[in-house]
């Protein structure tokens, strides 16, 4: 019998639904002859108010990004533009995750919580079937859309709102360790992504639940 200790299970899409875009900064970067993890940590200094995340809150368009991205790279003596950063960051969709959301959603309510942009540039398939897998979510809240983002604790709280839940009584995915921590201070049951195969054990443990 599925968990009565929960009323619903949160899910990141990137690096959840999604394969992390971290595998594809790290090809990137291979590819530029630029150090290991250079885009991340560009990301890393100033979080709140750097490009992308300025970008998440849909505050500068693409443009933007693209010029304001290149000026932080440059700061850090890397030349890289916005705009291949965002060329790449597409990751491949789980069917295990989403064949397990499907799962989760006959017992518990869903939402997606995801910080994106509004021009990836993706290309119409591709956009059609991330739209399809965000269809399936009883909610979806994104940074682009409400102004605020992961790890923002006003993010989670609307969330509950949107939900009308305890966050007491949520299960939260993510695979950034920053990001879980509001949530499990709110007092969300965590799991860290670090793979589809493990995020599936840990969720299937706590839920009671066959999901595979």
């Amino acid at each position: 019998m599925p968990s009565s200790a929960y009323d619903a299970v949160l899910w990141d899409f990137g690096g959840v639904i999604l394969t992390s875009p971290f595998e594809a900064f790290n090809e990137l970067e291979a590819a530029r002859g630029l150090p290991r993890d250079s885009i991340r940590r560009i990301n890393a200094r100033n979080p709140d108010g750097n490009a992308w995340a300025r970008f998440e809150r849909s505050e500068i368009d693409l443009d933007g990004f693209d010029a304001a991205f290149a000026a932080e790279a440059a700061a850090q003596g890397l030349e890289l533009r916005g705009r291949d950063v965002v060329a790449v960051i597409h990751g491949r969709i789980r069917p295990e995750m989403v064949e397990a959301l499907r799962r989760v959603k006959r017992h518990y309510k869903t939402a997606c919580l995801t910080n994106n942009v509004n021009d990836l540039g993706a290309g119409p398939a591709y956009a059609a079937a991330v739209g399809a897998v965000m269809a399936e979510f009883g909610a979806v809240i994104e940074s682009r859309k409400v102004g605020v983002r992961k790890p923002d604790p006003q993010f989670y709280r609307l969330a509950c709102e949107i939900l009308a839940i305890d966050p007491a009584r949520a299960v939260y995915l993510d695979d950034l360790g920053i990001n879980l921590k509001p949530a499990a201070a709110m007092g969300m049951r965590t799991i860290k992504v670090t793979g589809a195969e493990q995020a599936l054990a840990e969720l299937e443990a706590v839920l009671g639940l066959e999901l595979r």
